[in-house]
């Protein structure tokens, strides 16, 4: 809503004496230049009735005070009631770009109380405000009668807006910041949808304020009829909650928390939520013991100085569904220095600290798992995880560093492990005759291991590894009058040490690696501690780049890797078994945001058959806009059922007509023959709203939950909000 009284300021100040005044007509002399306090008035004529003591201006008056504008047919100055009246036509401007209109308008010179008749007001935003009368008093009260208010564009044809709040009163309260409405209707298209005797919320202009916000409701199979209602607690400058209860027809009550607060040198972020119910199935039926269930989600970051911060994450739930259940978002986010699995809960305390030539992190690390096999006695727990690096710069002689690393890992079920490690690394890179360019590397660490000898089979593990090598490339460049081209080969030769992965080491830190174009070049591929990869190895690779003058961009990296030996420990998944890996590809071809494709693969070595695909489209033209993802691996080829794992995701947005547009999401697994997730909507959207019809359903089965469909109606209003959700992950 509108300050009326702010913008109506120009006619308080211009009852303020001393006048500045031009005649467009008559004799006058021109006006000095203003002042901070004066007002520059002009009019056809402007003129003094000394037995009424009045000052008053008529025809075209414009006055102009500290950027404000104001137009009128008449204006008239009372000195003896120290009051201004304007009427006919009038038109306020306020430097924000803001217009009010009125029919008349009077106003004390202090601005203490006043009045406007037949007001209405075009906001900075768009937004539109009118009420028959407004009323300022003397306590720091507004009171508009009558109010209709909208974001949408009122045109002079005058066409319904899309949505309006309509109100028999609306209070502006100066010193609460408080607006206040009685008999409040929300009208869409000009049909009454809901009524509220009474409603009230903080004025848009002030600072943050406690009240209500956009509620959320809808239907599931899970829940039945369902209803959310947030309230924000301003609960001082630096610290807030949302509080909101949820409320179902299946399932008891759930009150969720949402708790921030800034302090000088960083924030926390807190989501909890809890309720006391029995566990139930996707078609809300309830069984098992009635107790209380939560789950809590939460992070911090503080900085100790320039170089140094501290962190933590925290993660928990009573419930391995408990987050599926009632439908809560936030399980995947990272929340600190690590990042963990899918359907893995991660709390984490750590320390950070980085200058020019060093970086160092501690953490302390516990899982949680969610799994349907998870058992968290078996997950580890680290206390803590250590890692320190220190590096130089040796000229041209190169780059230089020491690292040293150490885990603690302990485990209710299970091997308990401990590592330390201590090592360094050389690079040099030059440039030599002809443009080919040279890298020439070594590194070396050496790790020790205290395990659990009745699961391992040996108390401790020494074991020092390293590689030293070469990679030569030769850029080629052909500037083109219509394409660019880059042409680079590559080749990378190293030796490292032999039976260097004891079987009696567990692998902790690299079960999910995957060599590709990314590790191409290096000696070791492995990014963590566990494996290593040493021995003799060769790796050549082409990469191609063509960049057109119209903004086509194809670049393609291809490559393998063929090693000395074969290592047992290293298995099909990660592309290093045998003695030469798969070739991988990895191309792009991209059109602004017209087109884009995004592909990485996989080919055996014999016959080139496809062992893995990752394909992402993407594009956006006129009324079309979509992502497409494709995903296939097959593993174990030669098993007599190999493992294959294929799967769609879409989503996008047709816009049918300016106005309406049909929008879809879906995540499939083909090889299961089941949709993940699907979603389907209709939407209407203009200047000022936007609203969605949607349909849900998932075909997922976990344990107690299997299939599971919903039927929502979202929509958000310019300058109010939004209402239900639009995620789709």
């Amino acid at each position: 809503m509108a300050k009326w009284h702010h913008v109506a300021a120009a006619l308080g100040m211009a009852a303020c004496l001393p006048w500045c005044a031009v005649a467009q007509e008559g004799n006058a002399e021109p006006a000095a230049p203003a002042q901070d306090e004066r007002v520059v008035l002009e009019a056809d004529y402007v003129y003094e009735v000394r037995d009424e003591n009045k000052l008053v201006a008529e025809g075209n008056v414009e006055a102009l005070y500290q950027g404000r504008i104001l137009r009128a047919d008449k204006l008239v100055y009372d000195r003896t009631t120290d009051r201004v009246r304007a009427s006919g036509n009038i038109v306020i401007i306020d430097t924000d770009g803001s217009q009010q209109f009125a029919d008349e308008i009077e106003v004390d010179s202090k601005l203490a109380d006043g009045y406007a008749i037949g007001f209405s007001a075009r906001l900075a935003d768009g937004a539109t405000v009118a009420a028959n009368s407004a009323i300022r008093q003397g306590d720091g009260v507004d009171a508009l009668d009558q109010v209709v208010y909208t974001a949408c564009p009122v045109c002079e044809d005058h066409k319904t807006p899309t949505w309006s709040i309509r109100a028999r009163r609306a209070v502006l309260d100066q010193e609460s910041q408080m607006m206040s409405y009685r008999d409040a209707v929300v009208e869409v298209a000009g049909i009454p949808v809901f009524y509220f005797p009474f409603l009230a919320h903080p004025d848009p202009n002030s600072d943050r304020r406690s009240g209500l916000l956009i509620p959320s409701a809808g239907l599931s199979s899970k829940l039945g009829l369902f209803y959310q209602q947030p309230y924000y607690w301003a609960i001082s400058d630096s610290s807030e909650m949302t509080i909101s209860p949820l409320v179902s027809q299946n399932v008891n009550p759930l009150m969720e928390l949402d708790f921030r607060k800034k302090f000088y040198s960083g924030s926390i972020n807190f989501n909890t939520s809890f309720t006391k119910e029995q566990d139930f199935d996707s078609d809300g039926e309830l069984f098992g013991e009635d107790t209380w269930r939560s789950h809590i989600y939460g992070s911090g970051l503080f900085a100790i100085n320039n170089h140094w911060k501290w962190g933590f994450g925290v993660e928990h739930q009573s419930d391995d569904l408990y987050d599926r259940r009632y439908d809560i978002d936030g399980q995947d986010r990272q929340r600190g220095l690590y990042a963990s699995q899918p359907r893995r809960l991660l709390s984490q305390l750590f320390l950070v600290g980085q200058g020019d030539d060093y970086y160092t992190d501690v953490a302390l690390l516990k899982f949680q798992g969610l799994r349907a096999g998870d058992d968290d006695g078996e997950l580890p727990t680290a206390t803590p995880i250590f890692f320190g690096q220190k590096y130089w710069d040796l000229g041209k002689f190169g780059y230089a560093s020491v690292d040293a690393s150490s885990a603690i890992l302990s485990r209710d079920l299970g091997a308990d492990s401990r590592r330390v490690s201590l090592g360094g690394d050389w690079t040099d890179l030059n440039i030599l005759p002809g443009g080919f360019t040279l890298k020439t590397f070594a590194e070396a660490r050496g790790d020790y291991y205290a395990l659990d000898k009745d699961v391992s089979g040996k108390a401790n593990v020494s074991r020092f590894v390293g590689n030293i090598g070469t990679q030569l490339a030769y850029p080629m460049i052909r500037p083109g009058e219509v394409v660019d081209i880059t042409v680079e080969p590559a080749v990378m030769v190293a030796w490292g040490l032999s039976n260097v992965n004891d079987p009696a080491i567990p692998n902790e830190d690299s079960q999910l690696f995957e060599f590709d174009e990314s590790t191409l070049y290096e000696a070791n591929s492995f990014g963590g501690y566990d494996l290593y990869e040493g021995d003799g190895k060769l790796s050549a690779g082409l990469t191609t780049r063509a960049v057109w003058k119209n903004g086509l961009d194809l670049s393609t990296t291809v490559g393998r890797r063929w090693r000395s030996r074969p290592d047992p420990n290293f298995n099909d998944a990660s592309n290093l078994d045998g003695t030469s890996s798969d070739w991988v590809v990895a191309a792009s071809a991209k059109y602004g945001e017209a087109f884009r494709v995004d592909t990485r693969a996989r080919l055996d070595e014999d016959g080139l058959q496809l062992n893995r695909i990752d394909t992402t489209v993407s594009t956006r033209f006129d009324r079309f806009r979509a992502v497409g993802q494709h995903y296939y691996t097959i593993s174990n080829r030669d098993a007599v059922q190999p493992n294959v794992t294929q799967g769609i995701f879409l989503r996008g947005e047709i816009q049918v007509t300016d106005q309406y547009s049909f929008f879809f999401g879906q995540l499939r697994d083909i090889e299961q023959k089941l949709n993940a997730r699907q979603q389907y909507g209709i939407a209407f959207e203009d200047d000022c709203s936007r609203f969605e019809l949607v349909y849900e359903r998932s075909e997922l089965t976990d344990r107690t939950l299997g299939p599971e469909e919903s039927f929502m109606i979202r929509f958000s209003l310019k300058t109010i909000g939004d209402f239900g959700s639009n995620e789709f992950d």
